[in-house]
């Protein structure tokens, strides 16, 4: 890294449209309800939006499933509404992040359409279809939302592959008229005049050659052969492809989610000199309390700290110097991080919330905040099953419950309380009044009943809220480099209750230290001269003792 570029300075907040801010009452969040509240993000001192999926869909994964890359879906509004988002952003001096969706499309795309006419139609080579092995799929794969990755297509005699849904088909990008389609596609974005783009599933898009059986899939497993086919062998060749053709002409951002990806991957995918994305999303710290009985993420266990720095400290370590990290707790696919990893008790929420957001942003990366993650908003507790609308939910629970019954119905919602995408997607609380300011309708998927505690117009009136600690977070990293160059160094990595860093630059150390328990504890760090504690989610400093969630960052002169 040879000088810090804009968004290794920037602080990205996502937004889920379908659940930020409803304007027409019908319950469903919308592009105006975003312009209504960019002011709010400007407040909050965020230099980027990321927005999930706002293209014509039938939503069948809530937008992850697109029928047209370059229209809106009616609900959400127009691209004259995307267009005046764009123009009041940028009048704020917000940049706008698209999510590009380009592993699969909808089975209602134009493409697919026509694919699925006969095995000569010119866009057949879009997907990927394959003949029966036995006259069965052609491999063992699975679906990451259940059940095979192979559908059957009676008219043309073949099955084609899906990853996900069987209504979201993997593309051909093996096809280099697809990867042009895209690109075109991509430019047409660029000059309407969006940021950049966070790339969905980016390291799938090049599939293992032969499609050998995956090793894993186990008769009775509820697991998904995603990762089995992530990062194949062509998936570099084609993000410089894509990088040299589109993303190197414009000075934007780019993230890619890649799933089982190692650091040494992400050196690859996100190097300096690898002419590909800026950063990618890992997932090993939000996989560590997925089941260790088989069932996939699904369970309720509590995530151990020590593995917990590992994983994170390793990724610090690792890329420092060579490629650049994406922080982040929570997103719409991930239970809220106060709720996972702090604690959302009346008694402890908000400092177990300011906690875990001291230990992330001060690491080096871009930090991602999801929406409502800057108010402490908490995962929800639904009593039925029924009141779900995330398809990856309802299929798990027709999986494991109904179908194999290897989790009762009451172990199920358990599991579900605490591993359900829908912790994330509900609707954000504005206010105390009814269905939290989102909607005068009924809201899409329910409101959250602390609503009336835990909204943005109780944080504003109280100078020690949960916002206005992250408003600082964002602001510090814009005053002080340290924080964006600095060396990671992690302290006492065994340590089961106290996770501390330092961040090491020439002339000067950041020294942070986060209690990640509900009890007092005592720790020692002695690294030179202490000049000024720069901030803390207690009104005191304690020196030595650290009480519940207590965090402190301090600045040390060398």
């Amino acid at each position: 890294m040879t000088q810090t570029k804009w968004w290794q300075k920037a602080v990205v907040y996502q937004i889920y449209p379908r659940s930020f801010q409803d304007s027409n009452g019908d319950g469903i969040g919308d592009i105006p309800g975003i312009i209504q509240r960019l002011p709010y993000l400007k407040k909050l001192g965020v230099q980027v939006i990321w927005l999930s999926p706002i293209y014509q869909s039938p939503n069948d994964d809530n937008g992850y499933d697109i029928s047209d890359y370059q229209k809106i879906l009616p609900e959400f509004g127009t691209i004259a509404d995307v267009r005046e988002m764009l123009l009041v952003a940028h009048e704020l001096g917000l940049k706008v992040m698209m999510d590009l969706v380009v592993n699969h499309t909808s089975d209602e795309h134009y493409w697919f359409q026509k694919s699925c006419q006969s095995k000569t139609n010119a866009y057949r080579d879009y997907y990927i279809w394959r003949d029966p092995v036995n006259g069965h799929a052609p491999n063992n794969w699975l679906s990451d939302f259940g059940g095979s990755a192979w559908e059957y297509d009676a008219k043309t005699a073949q099955y084609y592959l899906h990853l996900f849904s069987k209504k979201q088909p993997d593309l051909n990008w093996d096809n280099p008229k697809l990867r042009q389609e895209i690109y075109t596609m991509m430019q047409w974005w660029l000059n309407q005049g969006v940021d950049g783009f966070r790339m969905d599933v980016i390291n799938l898009i090049s599939k293992r050659s032969g499609m050998p059986n995956d090793p894993e899939v186990a008769d009775g497993n509820h697991g998904s052969s995603m990762v089995f086919s992530a990062n194949g062998p062509n998936v570099h060749q084609y993000l410089q492809e894509m990088n040299q053709q589109v993303l190197s002409k414009h000075n934007i951002i780019t993230v890619g989610e890649t799933p089982g990806v190692t650091t040494n991957d992400a050196v690859k995918y996100a190097g300096f000199d690898r002419h590909e994305l800026q950063m990618v999303f890992q997932f090993e710290h939000t996989e560590l309390d997925s089941s260790h009985e088989g069932l996939g993420k699904w369970s309720n266990e509590r995530v151990n700290l020590v593995d917990l720095k590992r994983i994170l400290s390793k990724w610090q370590t690792n890329l420092y110097g060579q490629a650049w990290n994406s922080l982040y707790w929570n997103n719409h696919d991930r239970p809220r991080v106060v709720s996972r990893f702090g604690n959302d008790s009346e008694v402890y929420r908000v400092q177990s919330a300011k906690m875990l957001a001291a230990t992330l942003h001060f690491m080096q990366g871009t930090p991602y905040i999801y929406q409502g993650e800057e108010i402490g908003m908490t995962n929800i507790t639904l009593s039925s099953i029924d009141q779900y609308q995330d398809i990856d939910t309802l299929n798990a629970y027709d999986d494991l419950v109904s179908q194999k019954k290897r989790v009762t119905p009451e172990q199920m919602m358990a599991y579900i309380h605490h591993s359900s995408r829908d912790n994330a997607r509900t609707p954000m609380q504005w206010d105390n009044t009814k269905n939290a300011g989102f909607t005068t309708g009924s809201p899409w998927l329910p409101v959250n009943s602390n609503y009336q505690t835990i909204n943005v117009s109780d944080t504003f009136s109280d100078r020690e809220s949960i916002f206005y600690f992250y408003k600082k977070l964002i602001a510090l990293r814009q005053q002080l480099p340290i924080i964006t160059t600095g060396r990671y160094e992690v302290l006492d990595l065994e340590d089961e209750f106290v996770y501390a860093y330092r961040r090491i630059g020439k002339n000067s150390q950041l020294l942070v230290i986060s209690n990640f328990s509900d009890q007092p504890q005592i720790r020692h760090y002695n690294f030179g001269t202490i000049t000024s504690l720069i901030i803390g989610n207690y009104k005191d400093d304690a020196g030595d003792i650290l009480r519940a969630y207590e965090t402190k960052v301090y600045l040390i002169e060398m």
